[in-house]
């Protein structure tokens, strides 16, 4: 996927891939633990207890030992990826943003970790997966959908690479009642253009029309709020961290963070988890 795409641009414009590299190398030469990691490439609501959650409803559906391969659509800068590398997976990462999927890969090539060889990175479109029928036994999901202006097209793809029996797990942000007082920007979006947001009924209704099962809805919503509310307390406290959003967004985080407290606040969002199988 070339690096002039529109959304890929709202991603790299900021990023400080060399700066971010030469960070971790100063502070952590041995290389950086998961959570040293984390206020970088964990980027969604919720942090590493969200992704730790995913991935704990993950293992209690599929023997690992039979059914390994996971496919992360929008990995991003591969939080989730190392985690679920750790528990035993092998993790296939896809990503629109070319520079998230390189520095994703310089960062696992770093991070103390002995299961990198679990890891596999590529630069894709989720309406168009680049893989074989049938090639996975999970696809994940973690605020990505919200990016995809063909939601149903996007499902039939994960569909079509998960074999039959296979799990979709979803941690996402939707539509909430009051989706009309949403503010930009926001990390996945600085206008409508790049924003898809789904309700929930919308989305569950795809996943059943696309051929899953649904087997598990849960909201976040109240604990995201509390979380987010959380980590403004620590980006606003006055000292320089080893990492952080900014790093990726620029200062233009600032804002989007504020933003994520209000939209969650004044119900324009919702945070859901959603399992199902096909």
């Amino acid at each position: 996927m070339p690096s002039f795409h529109p959304l890929a641009d709202h991603y790299q414009r900021a990023l400080r891939a060399d700066d971010v590299l030469a960070q971790i190398d100063v502070h952590y030469p041995d290389g950086p633990t998961l959570h040293q990691l984390a206020p970088l490439d964990q980027l969604h609501i919720g942090g590493v207890a969200a992704s730790s959650r995913l991935l704990e409803r993950l293992s209690a559906s599929l023997d690992i030992r039979a059914h390994p391969k996971v496919l992360d659509i929008g990995a991003g800068l591969g939080g989730l990826m190392r985690q679920g590398a750790a528990l035993g997976f092998q993790m296939t990462g896809l990503d629109i943003t070319h520079g998230f999927s390189a520095l994703n890969q310089a960062l696992s090539t770093r991070v103390q970790q002995p299961d990198a060889h679990l890891l596999s990175w590529v630069t894709g479109d989720a309406s168009a997966l680049p893989f074989a029928d049938n090639s996975f036994d999970a696809v994940l999901f973690q605020h990505s959908l919200l990016n995809m202006p063909d939601a149903p097209r996007v499902l039939a793809q994960s569909r079509r690479v998960l074999r039959p029996g296979g799990q979709l797990v979803m941690h996402e942000v939707v539509s909430g009642p009051n989706v009309a007082a949403l503010r930009f920007p926001v990390p996945w979006a600085v206008s409508l253009e790049h924003s898809h947001l789904l309700s929930l009924i919308e989305l569950t209704q795809l996943l059943e029309a696309g051929g899953f099962a649904i087997e598990h809805v849960d909201d976040w919503s109240d604990a995201a709020l509390a979380w987010r509310h959380r980590q403004r307390k620590k980006e606003q406290t006055p000292r320089q961290a080893v990492l952080s959003p900014q790093w990726v967004f620029g200062e233009r985080f600032i804002g989007m963070g504020k933003n994520l407290v209000d939209n969650l606040a004044e119900g324009a969002i919702k945070v859901v988890e959603i399992q199902a199988s096909c």
